[in-house]
């Protein structure tokens, strides 16, 4: 019995191991790997690499691109992360209210989440080609008499970063309403009927219980934004010309360490050592989020 008791325990780390296996392989490992590289010269068609220390990093933080990229993740996406979860949190609140009772809830949610089915690398084409210099913005307002020439809109460096925001934020709030309202309709509603009884307002019961209780999704929220903020790539590199143009003003991490590979002959190393510092960044910014939204104990 002992013997047949043991061998159905081990059906359990048989059903884990394809999941194991492949989080060592393509998890795991690349962390490790990335981490290595940064501390070589390794090029990607050489078969030499030499260990140099913390040369890779002394140069990054010695180069003004770096710090201009780092400048610019942040810049990017705390303005597109403010209006985000501000607004999903007014709607979250408007679509859950038992006072409001809005119809067609379904429907609006599922016109909100259409955005984020777009692929990122098809709307920074669409808003590339509507933005161009003989798009179809260019065309309207010089016919409708609002400019009086054609205007290079992706080569002013405010425009080019609204663009980047804006696209940023509308392909995003979309889900984060979903998130919200499923943490909203979560909350037991005899804990509103109680304050109501008590004679709290709207206001008193949203700061005083809703967001209190919606710490754990904001946490998810906050810390998945961040990670996704800090990799933005795509749409800022097909947005303009790949290089963070107009003078480096949507330059991001991820386009940095692209440029350190593609324009030094594979310089695996210099790549490798802006995704470490990126990696370290976003875990302590992460740590920080989960410190300052853990539940305190108020004993």
């Amino acid at each position: 019995m002992g013997r047949l008791r043991l061998r159905k325990d081990h059906y359990g780390y048989v059903f884990i191991a394809p999941f194991i296996i492949g989080f060592l392989t393509f998890g795991l490992y690349p962390v490790y790997n990335t981490l290595y590289l940064s501390f070589t010269d390794t090029i990607l068609l050489s078969s030499s690499a030499n260990f140099v220390g913390f040369t890779n990093f002394v140069r990054l933080f010695a180069d003004n691109v770096f710090m201009n990229a780092i400048k610019n993740s942040w810049l990017l996406w705390i303005l597109n992360f403010i209006p985000q979860i501000g607004v999903a949190m007014l709607l979250s609140v408007w679509f859950t209210s038992l006072r409001l009772r809005i119809k067609g809830v379904g429907i609006w949610r599922a016109i909100f989440f259409l955005p984020n089915l777009l692929m990122p690398a098809a709307v920074a084409a669409l808003y590339f080609s509507l933005f161009s210099f003989y798009g179809p913005v260019n065309q309207f307002l010089v016919r409708a008499g609002f400019l009086s020439e054609a205007m290079q809109f992706l080569q002013n460096a405010t425009i080019a970063r609204g663009l980047v925001v804006f696209i940023q934020w509308w392909m995003w709030y979309g889900p984060t309403i979903i998130l919200l309202m499923a943490g909203m309709t979560a909350i037991p509603v005899s804990l509103y009927e109680s304050a109501m009884i008590d004679g709290a307002n709207e206001q008193q019961m949203f700061w005083r219980i809703t967001l209190p209780l919606l710490k754990p999704i904001l946490i998810y929220i906050f810390v998945t934004s961040l990670v996704g903020g800090m990799q933005m790539f795509d749409i800022p590199y097909l947005l303009t010309d790949g290089r963070g143009s107009p003078s480096g003003s949507i330059m991001t991490n991820n386009i940095l360490m692209y440029l350190k590979f593609a324009s030094s002959k594979g310089h695996i190393g210099a790549a490798s050592s802006v995704g470490v510092l990126v990696f370290i960044m976003t875990c302590v910014c992460a740590l920080g989020i989960f410190y300052f939204l853990r539940e305190k104990d108020h004993r």
